[in-house]
């Protein structure tokens, strides 16, 4: 079975987005494994081949740059889907599409990994997975659809277009509640939805098996910090327990120089009350570890502003990044996947939410592994995020409890999740 999948993958000028890269990452692996083949389709073809061993093809690029906006858009949907339809003068012969088209027609089937862009904060997204949908079902090819947040802002065309491209998928996942209220309303039928948690829940998670179990050794760490205790003699010294920090270059309607200063003394007051190390890890950035770009450059303005030591862990791939967040004692991030990864393994999470988008996703990533401490942009400046952050470290073997009851339930539901996704796409 050969599938041809989207996902917002493809490193550019050395910029990676680790999310990204491991909701595609953990879709071809569970694919893979129940016997099917992939083709992706990506910004960076040749990029994308190279990282997961796949076939890949250009993106169909709906970008402004190309389209000049949404008039283009709609024409430029308007003209591949002609193409695909038989007319050879709607597009050039240079254009990438077709290799799109051409993929499709050879596929068994067509799949949107998961992601958080279809909201007409990023109208682009919207119309090249409707557009690869709409092309998938014109070549009698079943399509699914997993692990996505919709919304929360979906008007006019867009919103059209993702009724759209969800009534004809075979299955949609949907990885926060807000997001399964949202799409009820567009009329899909309710029979194809199913509330999942986000696809890089696990990524990577089998390779690390012969490794001790997540957060264990930095948790039995944590543990003697606070108790002023070191690890018995003749025993193997546990790495040093850290508190993981992966913030987003986006901070919504906060001053920048302002909401640096303020995690800073966030930062600060953590290191003092937890005698935890700080660790920076950037989820957009550069792979040049001498480089700072993306999400490095928000990160070095809180370190210079911090009164106490930090370090910086480099950038690498999302096995990586995953293992980070899964072996941090304490975990702060606005950045959507570190609070995915950090939860799914029961590390005690705070969430940073700077508008309505990130409030959705990172409320539903905590809220999947019964976590909830979410604050605000205009709490972190207003200084009062430090008790909920210290509270959260507080109640670090609660929620360590916690996950242990809830977290195989989740494994088996994800692993149900990904057999019926592989059964859809057969039929």
């Amino acid at each position: 079975m050969r599938i041809v999948t989207i996902g917002d993958v493809g490193v550019v000028d050395d910029m990676i987005h680790i999310g990204d890269e491991a909701m595609f990452d953990e879709f071809a692996a569970q694919l893979r494994a129940r016997g099917a083949s992939i083709t992706g389709v990506s910004s960076t073809p040749a990029e994308t081949a190279s990282r997961y061993g796949i076939e890949a093809v250009p993106a169909l690029d709906f970008s402004p740059a190309t389209t000049g906006g949404r008039e283009g858009q709609l024409e430029r949907r308007r003209r591949v889907l002609a193409a695909a339809d038989g007319d050879r003068s709607a597009l050039p012969a240079s254009d990438t599409a077709w290799q799109a088209i051409e993929a499709i027609r050879a596929s068994d089937a067509f799949a949107v990994a998961g992601g958080g862009n279809m909201a007409s904060l990023w109208p682009m997204h919207v119309f090249e997975r409707s557009t690869l949908a709409e092309l998938a079902r014109r070549a009698g090819k079943p399509y699914v659809v997993t692990g996505q947040t919709i919304g929360p802002v979906l008007d006019g065309d867009d919103r059209a277009l993702v009724a759209e491209l969800l009534s004809g998928a075979e299955l949609v996942g949907l990885r926060e509640r807000a997001s399964f209220e949202l799409v009820r309303t567009l009329g899909v039928p309710e029979s194809r939805l199913t509330a999942t948690i986000d696809d890089a829940s696990f990524v990577g998670v089998e390779a690390d098996a012969a490794a001790p179990a997540a957060g264990t050794a930095t948790a039995a760490a944590a543990a003697a910090a606070a108790a002023g205790t070191t690890p018995a003699a003749g025993t193997a010294a546990p790495a040093a327990p850290y508190c993981a920090v992966s913030l987003s270059a986006h901070v919504g309607a906060a001053d920048r120089t302002l909401f640096a200063e303020a995690v800073a003394h966030l930062l600060d007051r953590v290191v003092d009350e937890t005698g935890l190390e700080v660790v920076f890890l950037a989820h957009w950035a550069s792979l040049r570890a001498d480089d700072e770009r993306g999400d490095s450059l928000l990160h070095r303005a809180v370190i210079d502003r911090m009164t106490r030591p930090a370090r910086v862990e480099p950038t690498t791939d999302t096995p990586a990044a995953a293992r980070f967040a899964r072996e941090a004692a304490l975990h702060l991030t606005s950045r959507y996947h570190p609070a995915v990864f950090a939860v799914a393994a029961g590390v005690p999470t705070v969430g940073i939410a700077v508008d309505d988008y990130t409030t959705v996703k990172l409320t539903g990533a905590l809220a999947n592994f019964g976590q909830s401490s979410v604050v605000s942009a205009e709490q972190v400046l207003a200084g009062s995020a430090d008790r909920v952050v210290l509270d959260a470290w507080g109640a670090r073997d609660a929620v360590r409890t916690a996950w242990e009851a809830r977290v195989d339930s989740a494994r088996t539901a994800s692993a149900a999740w990904w057999d019926r996704v592989a059964a859809a796409l057969r039929a």
